[in-house]
Formats: C-alpha cells, sequence, structure tokens
C-alpha cells in the first residue's frame, strides 16, 4: 500500500495512523526520517509496538535518528555530496553553454537500528 504525504512529521503521524489499524501492516518505509518520527508517534498513540509488531524505516538518516526511541533504522543517503555535484555540473553547463550529460551515483547505505526486527511468524 501507498500513501501519500508532504515530507512532514504530521503527514507521517497521519498516514501511519491509517496503516496501524490494519493488523497485517508489519512493516512502513517512509519518505524520509521526519515522516518516520511521525509514524513512531502514531504506532504507539495506536498501541503498535516497534519493532515487535511493525518495523519502521526512513530515509536520510539525519542525526537525531540515533536518538529515538526506538533509534530510527534508516537509509543513509549522502545529500551534501549530491549537492555539490549538482552544482559542480549545473557551473560547468553554463561554463561550456551546452548541455553535459554524466551520470553520477551515489549508492546509499542501510543503517540499521532498533526501529526495525525480523517479522513474526505468529498472527
Amino acid at each position: 500500500m501507498v500513501l501519500d504525504g508532504d515530507w512532514s512529521v504530521r503527514s507521517g503521524y497521519e498516514a501511519a495512523r491509517r496503516l496501524a489499524e490494519d493488523r497485517d501492516v508489519t512493516a512502513i518505509f517512509c519518505a524520509n526520517d521526519q515522516m518516520a518520527l511521525g509514524a513512531l508517534r502514531a504506532l504507539h498513540l495506536a498501541g503498535r509496538a516497534v519493532p515487535e509488531e511493525v518495523s519502521v524505516v526512513g530515509f536520510e538518516d539525519v542525526p537525531e535518528a540515533a536518538f529515538l526511541r526506538p533509534a530510527l533504522t534508516t537509509v543513509r543517503q549522502d545529500l551534501a555530496a549530491l549537492g555539490r555535484a549538482s552544482v559542480d555540473l549545473l557551473v560547468r553547463q553554463i561554463g561550456a553553454g551546452v548541455r553535459i550529460l554524466r551520470h553520477v551515483r551515489f549508492p546509499p547505505s542501510f543503517v540499521e537500528r532498533e526501529s526495525t526486527a525480523r517479522p513474526s511468524c505468529e498472527r
């Protein structure tokens, strides 16, 4: 199931409130760590244990992610390096006066913390 959000804590909270009602939901992947923070709150208020009942994963690895309770599992992306490469490419294109085709990859890394667990076989 895919639910829309606007990258805010509130939209993560609202989406997770809906998901928390479905006992078949055992994992939530959020578009960013802020939405995951909202999801953690909604699950807590719904009485759904993280990670025992529902795993939560964010994206970005904000510095606060390691200090949440439970500490947030997330996908780390080097946004600073991505931004530097983008600006560099834009400046080079402006200087050359033509479009420069260049593919640069910034592989993400999975940062496993306390908000995820293997799914339980018992239901």
